[in-house]
């Protein structure tokens, strides 16, 4: 279903001058324009009733009628993104705001985190021949990915899929000995449950970080909860990520101690045709 707030904000410099004044009247209050009748509205924006009912249908919706209840259902999607945005200005300030965040991301990380899934995902991992990572949006997607980064320097076998039908289809060619990571910040994606449910279905280790009580954690073998609140200041980017981070790098490297051997020998020959190949750097990160 279209976004009516979102709509009549990007598209209302395209509409006729009437059509503009409804727009922005309403854009400005929807509260009371939701309360209105379509002559009191009209009488707000100086324009006749029959030029409300075009408008209505200019931006697809059959009468005035329709077009208060779809206002309504698009009101009450994001209502902080109906207000001007509040927060910091200067770059100093955004800065400073961005670290305070990424802190109490990582000290609510800290005092949530549980050792015994931590252990539990390491081991689900350090006994898998081949591992899958699967993320789909923006932060599940980066998780996904990182985890690859993170774990194929171990000398694990792992891919990841950001496509939801390609996790499902790797997913029901997967060789015997896979365990599949999985991520979802909100804890919502049906698909990805789904694929994780044909998971279980052929026996493999789930591992799963998202949201607890959701239906994707309801899949999860071994659930690694993470449940960050929604941020007010819509302008700056989710500090849930640094979480999602701190998780990786804490299920990355209790995977490490467990495989130790292999692990250091995987990451001195990575780190070899590093120094050879690009610097001759000893002290740079290992391929970052």
């Amino acid at each position: 279903m279209l976004d009516l707030v979102g709509y009549l904000q990007t598209e209302k410099e395209a509409f006729s001058r009437s059509e503009k004044r409804l727009a922005e009247l309403i854009l400005s209050d929807v509260e009371t324009a939701l309360s209105s009748s379509i002559v009191d509205l009209a009488a707000s924006a100086e324009v006749s009733p029959p030029t409300v009912t075009r408008f209505c249908r200019r931006v697809g919706c059959e009468s005035f009628s329709e077009f208060k209840v779809r206002l309504a259902q698009s009101r009450f999607v994001g209502q902080r993104y109906l207000q001007p945005a509040e927060g910091p200005k200067t770059a100093r300030d955004i800065a400073q705001n961005i670290i305070n965040h990424a802190q109490s991301a990582l000290y609510a990380f800290f005092e949530s985190v549980d050792p015994v899934a931590i252990e539990k995902a390491a081991e689900r991992i350090a006994d898998a021949s081949y591992l899958l990572s699967f993320g789909s949006g923006g932060a599940s997607s980066m998780v996904a990915t990182e985890l690859e980064n993170r774990l194929f320097r171990l000398g694990l076998r792992i891919n990841s899929c950001l496509d939801h039908q390609a996790q499902l289809m790797r997913t029901a060619g997967a060789p015997k000995g896979t365990a599949i990571i999985a991520s979802s910040m909100s804890g919502n994606n049906e698909q990805l449950a789904r694929t994780l449910a044909i998971a279980g279905e052929y026996g493999m280790p789930r591992i799963v970080f998202t949201r607890p009580d959701s239906p994707v954690a309801a899949e999860a073998d071994v659930l690694l909860a993470l449940d960050l609140p929604e941020q007010a200041d819509i302008l700056r980017p989710s500090s849930a990520r640094y979480a999602y981070l701190a998780m990786i790098d804490a299920v990355s490297q209790t995977v490490a101690t467990r495989i130790q051997t292999s692990a250091v020998a995987s990451m001195r020959r990575i780190k070899h045709q590093l120094i050879v190949n690009r610097d001759g750097d000893d002290s740079q990160a290992l391929g970052d």
